[in-house]
């Protein structure tokens, strides 16, 4: 299926020039994501590190690819040479991880915090309590080779509006508290909050980076399993 051009220029112009589309790309091949490329598209977001590491050497090297799945610690090491931000940092071992891989490919990697707003269980993220613990480590040890730019979250998958933007004004309250903390490694700029569904939503409590797949790629079709 075609990239909706018309889809993706309104997503724009509702965006405005202060906040940045990350186009999600998972389960998409590479022709797809080159033809929104060629519009001036750059920011891509992958779910699975197989796919990212397959897709990333067949594109040109000026995309900036945003990690934005749930990152196990013992694949960091596939991504760390290339990756330009880590959306889904949700525990301090993860995040040491980052910064060991990061000084093994002499890089800076920079990462978002990703909090824990939304009522489903099924969702990772940092709590009030773990963000805490999280920004005590690093008082007492920074860690040289992550800079943390901000937050990301996701709501619940309700159609209550009224939830989803009290949840997303919930991490815009987080982001304002933890980017005032002097901390080396603490260096604010993206609140991603957002998707295909609820970016207005997002948007209207104070996102400044949306994720959005299907209203620019279409529906994806996942491979079906066998064995």
């Amino acid at each position: 299926m075609p990239v909706d051009e018309q889809r993706y220029k309104q997503i724009l112009s509702e965006l405005g020039e202060a906040n940045t589309l990350v186009a999600v790309s998972k389960i998409k091949p590479a022709e797809d994501i080159r033809e929104l490329y060629d519009l001036g598209q750059r920011d891509f977001g992958e779910n699975y590190v197989q796919e990212l590491v397959e897709k990333q050497p067949q594109l040109p090297s000026d995309i900036r690819w945003h990690f934005i799945g749930h990152l196990q610690t013992n694949k960091v090491k596939y991504i760390a040479g290339f990756v330009h931000l880590i959306q889904g940092v949700d525990s301090y071992k993860l995040l040491k991880e980052i910064d060991k891989q990061a000084a093994r490919n002499n890089r800076v990697i920079d990462c978002l915090l990703q909090v824990h707003i939304a009522q489903e269980e099924t969702k990772f993220g940092f709590d009030d309590a773990e963000l805490e613990s999280l920004a005590n480590q690093l008082a007492a040890a920074p860690l040289e080779h992550i800079i943390i730019r901000g937050l990301m979250g996701m709501a619940s998958f309700t159609e209550d509006k009224e939830k989803v933007a009290a949840e997303y004004l919930s991490l815009k309250k987080r982001y304002d508290s933890l980017s005032r903390l002097p901390l080396v490694n603490f260096k604010f700029s993206i609140l991603s909050m957002g998707m295909s569904s609820d970016y207005p939503i997002a948007l209207r409590e104070g996102s400044n980076m949306v994720r959005i797949g299907s209203m620019i790629f279409g529906k994806r079709v996942y491979p079906v399993k066998t064995g």
